[in-house]
């Protein structure tokens, strides 16, 4: 049997290790993977993790049995990231030659309709930045990371990992290190959030916060790093104290590339700026637009 060439071996800890080395997978990513596995071996036997051997003795129907179990717990779109992992992994064991057979081969990701990106309007997006910034590190960073979710369409977890140095206002861009996929690249940052950005400046030179290069531009009270979730708690705070709907960070990313296509920008541009892998990513923003011009044309056309 070809497992037995890896007997000492922990498939699970094989497979994400190459997902991270081969794939640029991010931690995040791995520890979804790592956690679904475990589940799955979980289901298997009452003593994981599962031996070699026993993870090549898997047969079609366990899977099958596992995710009529995990589909009554989670949602359509959780249980067809579980039926990607359980794919990816057992396609990655028969390709190795950990495995003779695989067993996962025959099972499909649920369909499910492709919902549109949320997003707020210009009219909203007005209110959400008509208050002034108060005299204070924690408005001032709550203020300038607002600006830069939607003016540069940068992504929570992006926002949070901002160094100084990565800041150029003299230029007018940023530098984002190892974004999504491991992929460094620069955004430029609009008048609104330069200003922010330098009134955030200004309030730690004043407090006598560190601003060394590598210190966080978006701090917690402790002064460390903002956790990527404390970000989902200031967008919803602004978003209650405008009377908008709760939305989450990405909806401001979603902001930012939907008024730009409607606003003339080509898709090839906004790829680059959201820094999206493929355009097919980018694309969906053209279903939003075309929303936003039927409601237009039935509005405005005499026959609309």
């Amino acid at each position: 049997m070809a497992a037995a060439r890896h007997k000492n071996e922990d498939f699970v800890d094989a497979f994400v290790r190459e997902m991270e080395i081969q794939r640029g997978s991010s931690p995040h990513t791995l520890r979804a993977y790592r956690r679904e596995l475990e589940r799955l071996a979980a289901s298997l036997t009452n003593d994981p993790p599962l031996t070699p051997s026993a993870w090549a003795g898997v047969a079609t129907d366990d899977l099958r049995r596992f995710l009529a179990d995990r589909g009554s717990q989670v949602g359509r779109r959780s249980l067809g990231r579980t039926v990607s992992v359980v794919r990816s992994f057992f396609a990655f064991l028969r390709r190795t030659g950990r495995t003779d057979q695989n067993p996962a081969s025959e099972l499909r990701v649920p369909r499910f309709p492709r919902a549109l990106p949320r997003y707020l309007s210009e009219s909203e997006l007005r209110e959400l930045f008509e208050d002034a910034p108060l005299p204070d590190e924690a408005a001032a960073r709550d203020r300038a990371m607002l600006e830069l979710l939607y003016g540069s369409g940068l992504r929570a977890a992006e926002t949070v990992g901002l160094d100084w140095r990565d800041v150029s206002l003299d230029d007018g861009r940023l530098h984002i290190r190892s974004g999504k996929g491991n992929r460094d690249r620069f955004v430029p940052i609009g008048h609104a959030a330069r200003e922010a950005l330098s009134g955030l400046a200004a309030v730690q030179t004043t407090t006598g916060a560190d601003r060394g290069p590598t210190t966080p531009v978006f701090r917690n009270n402790r002064g460390g790093r903002l956790a990527v979730r404390s970000v989902g708690r200031i967008v919803n705070a602004a978003m209650r104290k405008h009377g908008l709907p709760p939305l989450n960070p990405h909806a401001l990313r979603h902001s930012c590339a939907t008024h730009l296509l409607d606003n003339g920008a080509d898709l090839r541009s906004i790829q680059d700026l959201l820094g999206h892998a493929s355009l097919t990513t980018t694309q969906k923003y053209t279903h939003v637009s075309l929303s936003h011009l039927r409601k237009t044309h039935r509005r405005f056309h005499p026959r609309g």
